[in-house]
C-alpha cells in the first residue's frame, strides 16, 4: 500500500485547484434566507470550466476521450470541489459514466461516454431509495418484457426514488432497481422519457433535489446494466467520493476558523493564543487527518478493485474500508463545523459569512448515503462474518 500520488493524479488535483479556485462558496443565495431552492440549475459556467480542463473524463478510457485514471484521482478532484462547495454533479456524473464503462455494452458506451466526458451529457444517480433507510434498489422494480430476466429485449420500470441530486439538470439518471428474482440492476433512464415524473425537493444545503416516479417506463435492453455487483460497486464509489467532498469541506472550514481566531482579539490577545481554543482546533485537525487516511485507504482499495487486483489474504472486502472512511467522514465533518461555529461565536451564524453555508453542506454530506451509525452496523456485520486470520 503506497499513498504516494502519481504524476497524473497530482496533475489532476492541480487542474482542479485552478478550476475551482474561481468558485465562491457563497455564490448563490443563502439557504437560510431562501424559501425554495437556492438555484434552479447546476453551475453551468463552472461545469464548462471543468469540462475544458478535462476533469469530467478523468476515469474514462482514452478511446472515449478520457484520461484512464483511477478513483484516487477522482477523490483528489472532489476534495478540491468540496473546499468551495462546487455546485456541479462531478461525483454523480463521473461515477455513472464509469459504471457504464465498466458494466455496460459497447452500444451504450459509445452513446453515452464521449458526451459525458465533454460535459455535453450530464448524468446523475438515484442512490437513496424511497425512504433513505431501505436499500435503494428495492424502491424500483425492473422486469423484462415477457417476464424473464436477461440482457436482451425491452425492460419495464415501476417505482419511486427520492432525493435524487441534480435530477432536474441531468440528461439521464442511473437508477438502481430489483428484478422479480431479487437481483439488483441499474437502468440509465432519460429524464424526459414517457412515464418519468420529477417532483421538486429541497436538500439541507438548499440545493434542488427530485423525487422520481417511474410509471411503466420502457427501456431498451442495452440501457440496462445487469452484471452482478454493479450497483454495489457504484454505491462504494459514491460513498468514497462523498468522503472526499467532506474532507475538502472540513479542511476549508478549519482554515477559515484558523484565520478568524488569529485575527479576532479578546482581552487584547488573538483568540488563537488561548489554550482552550488551540486544543479544540488541534482536535479537529486530528479528525481531518483521520478522515484523510481512511479516505485514501478506501480509494486505494477501489482503485485496486478497478484494476481487478486480488485482495490481500484475510483482508476485509472493499465494503469494510468504505464503511470506515464514511464513519470518520460523517463524524469528523460534523465535529469540525460544530467547533468552527463555537469558535466563531455569533459571527458564525451571519448569513453574509460563508460558514453557515459550509455547516448546511456538512450536514447534507454527513447523512448522505448513510450516517455513521449505519456504516458502523454494516462494519460490525462484516467483522462478524469475515474470518480475519
Amino acid at each position: 500500500m503506497d499513498f504516494t500520488f502519481t504524476e497524473e493524479q497530482q496533475a489532476a488535483a492541480e487542474a482542479a485547484k485552478a478550476v475551482f479556485s474561481s468558485a465562491p462558496p457563497d455564490g448563490v443565495p443563502s439557504p437560510a434566507l431562501t424559501p425554495g431552492a437556492v438555484a434552479d440549475d447546476l453551475d453551468r459556467r463552472l461545469w464548462g470550466k471543468a469540462a475544458d480542463a478535462d476533469l469530467l473524463g478523468l476515469l474514462l478510457d482514452p478511446r472515449y476521450g478520457g484520461a484512464g485514471l483511477d478513483p484516487i484521482a477522482l477523490c483528489l478532484v472532489l476534495r478540491e470541489a468540496g473546499r468551495v462547495l462546487a455546485r456541479v454533479p462531478l461525483l454523480e456524473s463521473t461515477a455513472a459514466a464509469l459504471a457504464v464503462q465498466r458494466y455496460g455494452g459497447e452500444e451504450l458506451r459509445s452513446a453515452v461516454l464521449p458526451g459525458a466526458g465533454r460535459g455535453e451529457l450530464v448524468l446523475t444517480v438515484a442512490p437513496h431509495g424511497r425512504t433513505g433507510h431501505d436499500p435503494a434498489e428495492l424502491a424500483v422494480q425492473a422486469r423484462q418484457d415477457g417476464g424473464a430476466d436477461g440482457d436482451g429485449g425491452a425492460w419495464v420500470l415501476d417505482g419511486t426514488q427520492t432525493a435524487v441530486p441534480w435530477a432536474h439538470s441531468a440528461d439521464r439518471v442511473l437508477v438502481p432497481a430489483h428484478t422479480g428474482a431479487g437481483k439488483a440492476v441499474l437502468a440509465l433512464v432519460p429524464r424526459d422519457l414517457a412515464g418519468v415524473t420529477l417532483t421538486p425537493q429541497i436538500s439541507t444545503s438548499g440545493e434542488r433535489l427530485a423525487e422520481i416516479r417511474l410509471d411503466a417506463v420502457r427501456l431498451d435492453g442495452f440501457e440496462m446494466l445487469t452484471a452482478d455487483g454493479a450497483w454495489e460497486w457504484l454505491r462504494h464509489l459514491l460513498t468514497t467520493g462523498t468522503c472526499a467532498l467532506a474532507l475538502g469541506l472540513g479542511e476549508a472550514v478549519l482554515a477559515l476558523t484558523s484565520s478568524y481566531t488569529s485575527k479576532r482579539e479578546q482581552f487584547g490577545f488573538p483568540l488563537a493564543t488561548f489554550q482552550a481554543v488551540a486544543v479544540q482546533a488541534a482536535d479537529r485537525y486530528i479528525d481531518l487527518r483521520a478522515m484523510e487516511a481512511t479516505l485514501w485507504q478506501a480509494a486505494w482499495r477501489l482503485a485496486a478493485d478497478h484494476e481487478d487486483a486480488p485482495a490481500a489474504p484475510g483482508a476485509l472486502p472493499v465494503a469494510g474500508d468504505v464503511a470506515v472512511a464514511k464513519i470518520w467522514a460523517a463524524e469528523g465533518v460534523r465535529r469540525v463545523v460544530q467547533t468552527a461555529q463555537h469558535l466563531h461565536g455569533g459571527f458564525g451564524a451571519a448569513t453574509d459569512y460563508p460558514l453557515h453555508r459550509y455547516h448546511a453542506w456538512a450536514k447534507q454530506l454527513e447523512l448522505s448515503l448513510g450516517p455513521a451509525a449505519a456504516h458502523e452496523e454494516a462494519l460490525g456485520d462484516l467483522l462478524a462474518a469475515h474470518p480475519l486470520g
